[in-house]
């Protein structure tokens, strides 16, 4: 694919400072974070979450499979996006050639 096609080929719209490589690069460090900060908050909200279901009496009465699931899964997919969502924009802050002159 030549250079021309590829832009049109693109979700976004780069700005003029800011060249391929660094927009994937950011990218992919995001990625990598978010699943980290994921995996992390998984293992630390599955701990509690599962404790609670069996020492709780309210717990025991209300939250089955699902529910717990929901917990453990809803706190990771928060982590996720929130921790590569941060990460994009501070790699993006960090590579961005702003004329710092005007």
């Amino acid at each position: 694919m030549n250079e021309s096609k590829r832009k049109m080929a693109s979700l976004f719209i780069a700005s003029p400072n800011e060249t391929k490589k660094s927009r994937n690069e950011c990218t992919q460090e995001g990625v990598r974070a978010g699943t980290k900060a994921a995996v992390i908050t998984a293992v630390i909200a599955t701990v509690p979450t599962l404790a609670a279901c069996r020492v709780l009496p309210w717990a025991k009465a209300n939250l089955n499979y699902t529910g717990q699931a929901l917990i453990i899964s809803a706190a990771s997919i928060a982590a996720f996006f929130i921790t590569s969502d941060k990460t994009i924009h501070e790699c993006a802050r960090a590579n961005a050639d702003y004329d710092k002159s005007t």
